[in-house]
């Protein structure tokens, strides 16, 4: 999806044709793009540079120059974005979130949390806040993406402008790359180092300092926080609040687990609190998300607002050592990936228990505890996981969405996998639409020369293709011996022999710059000099046209059929382009296309014919040339006209024709 906002505002903006220039220039395959199908994270920053290259700078404004750079352009994609997922009715939810924008920068990792389930394969990035006041705030970005710094700010500029109408500025405080391995606070230098070495992988941190009126948000915190220490109530023991939540656990500043409530002391297979009292929170449960976040103290209270999912470790893990602390292979880290391979049911796995919740800080007794409870879909997985309805809260609605789960299940998978298949066929459509349009592009690029067919694709006129050319370089090539014949398997043989002659006259015309213009009857037409310029062209012409003559004597022919060749050359001024709507083909206009078909029919079989001004042209030491006098030309009276022929090879000329 993001992508497609490119793409759409691309178009939108600055036009078809320069969308297809960014793609080329990218050297991107991709003219459209899916919303379902995930492409190379390097694709944006490269369409970014290119559009740098070709377009205007998207914050010009007018009689403002401004010099367009890639980070303003992946700034502007990233505005793109929020404008294109504010018409799809994405909008919705950030407008739902709070009523001040720094609200929901609080609630963007809980909203790329729900997304996921319309997104499973969605790599979201993480964010918090650090520091907070009257004048802006603090945010600590990561992502597992490289330069999209600008990409993101872009987006808040967006949203803060369209969704919360705050004037926003934003500048970058620090960026660095840290690993994915990132190691708590308990883990030793060489575990941390072994554990980055063995992911291998490296994340973008980077910290902005927004700053917006943010006073309406410090005013309102103010306030709460005033009501709350004027409101004195008695303590209650910290076990009743387990037995609100019996998945939940407490907390140290050390990441040490102080007690636990009953259910998921049943689930680690503990006794009592004191089994697993005082060992390391990473040794029973793992950090799913937020993802790539260190579990340290700091982060716990940076991310007091954010949806944490931790996954239980079952069984043996309870009574694990606590001082084998490194992790090996085969054991979990305390950063957990997700699974190559997303169950649509959830991706949580068959048997795995993953808790679902708020880490709680309690700043009178100076503890975090992890208020959650259990993600589960339907009664299948509950039994799964060897849980029972009964050990589900009351309070918190879990038991209703298990049964609502059950009852609707078999629908949803019906409309999941329905869904699924569209979306399946829809790639499959798009790739098909790509294959056939490679295919469409190909032929077409056969007929016409490619810059004048992207010229039509681009919707411009015929007449726009016709160009006037000083000096080029035509050939004509007339194939004799093929007689007229009276049987169907005649007239097979001659159509045979002219397909293997013209098939291998195409063949040669690449290597010599030179363009095929058209075949009449036995008559094969080629220019060099149009619609490329080149000052090699009467040279071109006579290469290939000495290649002409030495091929045919290898070429093989049904019913022993005996042809040669005549060959006439001249060069001169000429007008090139498409002509008509109908069964385009690129045609030349002018009195030197006349001149070359009168050089061809005054020609001898097994001869190349060329006129004086072709002559002077040709270097001199590179081809024999044999004065044929003056010749009676139709229309043109008398002309001198010569013979040419190749001299014995040089090295450089045997580099020309051996490539």
């Amino acid at each position: 999806m993001l992508l497609e906002s490119v793409q759409h505002f691309i178009q939108l903006e600055y036009g078809e044709s320069a969308w297809r220039e960014v793609v080329r220039l990218a050297r991107c395959k991709w003219y459209v793009f899916n919303t379902h199908q995930i492409y190379p994270d390097g694709l944006m920053p490269e369409l970014a540079a290119a559009a740098a290259e070709l377009l205007t700078d998207p914050t010009d404004r007018p009689g403002a120059r401004v010099q367009p750079t890639a980070d303003g352009f992946m700034r502007y994609f990233g505005r793109c974005f929020v404008r294109f997922f504010s018409n799809l009715g994405y909008d919705a939810p950030i407008r739902a979130t709070g009523r001040y924008f720094c609200e929901f920068l609080k609630n963007v990792d809980n909203l790329h949390l729900q997304m996921r389930f319309a997104y499973p394969k969605m790599k979201s990035p993480s964010m918090y806040m650090s520091h907070v006041d009257r004048n802006g705030c603090v945010l600590v970005y990561r992502s597992t993406r490289r330069g999209f710094t600008q990409y993101f700010m872009g987006q808040l500029d967006q949203i803060a402008e369209e969704v919360y109408d705050t004037n926003l500025k934003i500048r970058v405080l620090q960026c660095e790359k840290t690993s994915t391995a990132m190691a708590s606070s308990h883990q030793s230098a060489v575990a941390t180092a072994a554990a980055a070495a063995a992911v291998g992988l490296q994340n973008v941190l980077v910290k902005y300092r927004l700053d917006f009126d943010n006073s309406a948000f410090v005013d309102q915190h103010a306030a709460v926080h005033t009501f709350d220490r004027c409101l004195q109530l008695p303590s209650i023991p910290i076990g009743l609040l387990l037995r609100l939540f019996p998945f939940g656990v407490v907390i140290n500043q050390d990441i040490r687990i102080m007690d636990a409530g009953e259910k998921l002391l049943s689930v680690w297979g503990a006794a009592t609190a004191d089994d697993v009292r005082g060992h390391l929170l990473v040794q029973h449960l793992v950090l799913r998300r937020p993802r790539d976040i260190p579990f340290t103290w700091t982060n716990l209270m940076y991310l007091a607002s954010v949806t944490f999912e931790l996954e239980v470790l079952r069984g043996t893990h309870a009574t694990m050592p606590e001082k084998k602390l490194n992790p090996t292979k085969g054991e979990k880290k305390s950063v957990s990936q997700l699974p190559a391979t997303l169950d649509r049911r959830g991706s949580y796995g068959s048997r795995s228990i993953l808790l679902k919740g708020q880490m709680r800080h309690f700043k009178e007794i100076d503890v975090v505890v992890f208020l959650c409870s259990p993600v589960v879909n339907n009664l299948d997985e509950l039994q799964a996981m060897s849980l029972f309805m009964n050990d589900l809260n009351l309070h918190g609605l879990s038991r209703e969405l298990v049964l609502a789960g059950w009852q609707h299940c078999s629908r949803l998978e019906l409309m999941f996998e329905r869904a699924e298949q569209w979306s399946q066929d829809l790639e499959d459509n798009y790739e098909q639409l790509d294959k056939w349009k490679r295919k469409g592009d190909s032929l077409l690029y056969s007929m016409l020369p490619r810059s004048v067919a992207d010229q039509l694709q681009n919707e411009q006129s015929t007449m726009n293709t016709c160009k006037a050319f000083n000096l080029i370089s035509v050939m004509f090539c007339e194939v004799e011996g093929l007689t007229p014949q009276a049987t169907i398997k005649g007239v097979m043989d001659v159509v045979e022999c002219m397909n293997t002659v013209f098939s291998c006259f195409d063949s040669l015309t690449d290597r010599f710059n030179v363009y095929k213009v058209e075949t009449v009857n036995q008559v094969y037409m080629a220019v060099s000099g149009a619609p490329e310029y080149t000052g090699e062209h009467a040279r071109n012409v006579t290469d290939l046209s000495l290649e002409f003559a030495e091929n045919i004597r290898d070429l093989q022919f049904p019913c022993n059929i005996q042809i040669q060749i005549k060959i006439g050359i001249h060069s001169g001024p000429v007008v090139a382009g498409v002509v008509g709507m109908k069964v385009p083909r690129y045609c030349l206009f002018g009195d030197t296309v006349n001149t070359a078909s009168r050089m061809q029919t005054t020609s001898q079989p097994g001869k190349i014919h060329i006129s004086v001004t072709t002559k002077r042209l040709l270097p001199q030491n590179l081809y024999t040339l044999t004065s044929r006098g003056l010749v009676t030309v139709k229309g043109k009276g008398k002309m001198e006209t010569f013979w040419v022929d190749r001299k014995p090879r040089s090295p450089q000329t045997e580099k020309r024709h051996s490539v």
